[in-house]
């Protein structure tokens, strides 16, 4: 090793020897050893070898969950042997049928799927059978109907509420509906309502008080409550272990969605033909347009504006600002479909309630002929209504 005395440096004697530094520090300390993965490299195994090994290390424990590494420290080839077959640990699993195979998966993921839904299956048929329940004809060939939406329960404007029920009581109509929305429950919703505040019984009690008032103000009247999507965000969560769920269910003891709803104790007629078990929003909007009720072939109440293209005279709510559109059939003649303002006060939280507008209707219906009249009663701090003049009192400053 003369030229490394003369050098005085393993990169001088490399260099006097012509060859790599690595391969002259690697003759001076030894044979460098091969890596494990070099060392464990089958180039010649088939992905057949492959998988009997991994079955082979899956039987020695058969309790063991086969991770990546537990393989690589068990098995006697390299990762590179067998990933250049499969890619993926998971992948070569499935191949040697350690887990299921992705079509197997997916059948599985598709039945959870569904059997998740099981629980809202059964409510679809708790809630229905109550759209003609509690029906009250009339032969009258002028009849009318007070309809409101979107009235959100606590949130409803005191000045509003004032004014509905008198009117109720003062018109004595045939029908009232009640369409969407009365209830607001925002602690099923998507706003981050703090637990702390939830309010849930308060809430219900508000909607059962509102409908005794109804009740008590016009005996003979038929109550119709049309589900809007607030009512079913509800009603799906009933089958849901939530918090907000478990007071609702313990402060109502042996609850049923017509209890829970008042349905039986002010004899209301519920149009709820939405399938609760909707995998996704755009489904459960998609349903929800199936709450619908035409009265007198002549008249419809619809929550959403959809409503409006089926090309039957009437109103929807939903949208808390009152629209008109006037249209024309051959069956209806000249008419018009109302988008309805809201029961809801103004000063509301998360949204832009000061761009709302406070309404309610009266829809006044020639039975024989089939036409429809819109009065729209609009609210602000003061209301004209049948020539009655209503002021809001300093108890009732909710609004804007």
């Amino acid at each position: 090793m003369k030229a490394v005395k003369d050098h005085g440096s393993l990169r001088g004697a490399a260099a006097a020897l012509g060859i790599p530094e690595s391969t002259l520090r690697g003759r001076l300390r030894g044979a460098v050893p091969l890596s494990e993965n070099q060392r464990k490299y089958r180039d010649d195994w088939t992905a057949d070898d492959c998988i009997a090994e991994l079955q082979r290390i899956a039987k020695i424990d058969e309790d063991k969950v086969i991770s990546r590494n537990y393989f690589r420290v068990h098995s006697e080839i390299s990762e590179s042997t067998w990933n250049r077959h499969f890619g993926t640990f998971h992948e070569f699993k499935r191949q040697a049928g350690i887990v299921l195979s992705r079509h197997a998966h997916g059948l599985e993921r598709a039945i959870a799927k569904h059997a998740s839904k099981d629980v809202q299956r059964r409510m679809n048929v708790e809630k229905s059978g109550w759209e003609d329940a509690y029906l009250r004809p009339s032969s009258k060939r002028f009849q009318t109907v007070l309809v409101a939406s979107d009235i959100h329960d606590i949130e409803c404007d005191p000045f509003w509420r004032r004014c509905f029920i008198d009117t109720a009581k003062r018109v004595q109509p045939e029908k009232v509906v009640i369409n969407g929305d009365a209830l607001d429950l925002p602690e099923f919703g998507k706003y981050g309502v703090d637990p702390r505040e939830w309010d849930v019984i308060g809430r219900i009690k508000w909607l059962h008080a509102f409908l005794n008032d109804i009740r008590v103000s016009c005996p003979e009247t038929e109550i119709i409550y049309v589900e809007g999507n607030h009512e079913a965000r509800l009603i799906r969560h009933l089958g849901e272990a939530t918090p907000a769920l478990k007071v609702v269910l313990s402060d109502l003891h042996g609850f049923t969605v017509p209890k829970l709803m008042g349905l039986d104790a002010y004899q209301v007629n519920y149009i709820a033909r939405m399938d609760l078990a909707a995998f996704s929003e755009r489904d459960m909007k998609q349903e929800l347009a199936k709450n619908y009720l035409v009265m007198y072939d002549c008249l419809m109440a619809h929550h959403f504006p959809e409503g409006r293209n089926m090309g039957v005279p009437g109103f929807n709510g939903h949208h808390h600002k009152h629209i008109v559109w006037p249209f024309y059939s051959p069956q209806f003649g000249s008419s018009e479909w109302h988008q309805l303002g809201c029961g809801h006060a103004r000063a509301a939280t998360y949204c832009a309630g000061e761009k709302w507008a406070l309404g309610f209707m009266l829809c006044h219906v020639d039975t024989q002929k089939k036409h429809t009249q819109f009065e729209y009663v609009e609210l602000r701090d003061f209301a004209m209504i049948g020539g009655r003049f209503y002021e809001r009192q300093k108890t009732e400053l909710m609004a804007a």
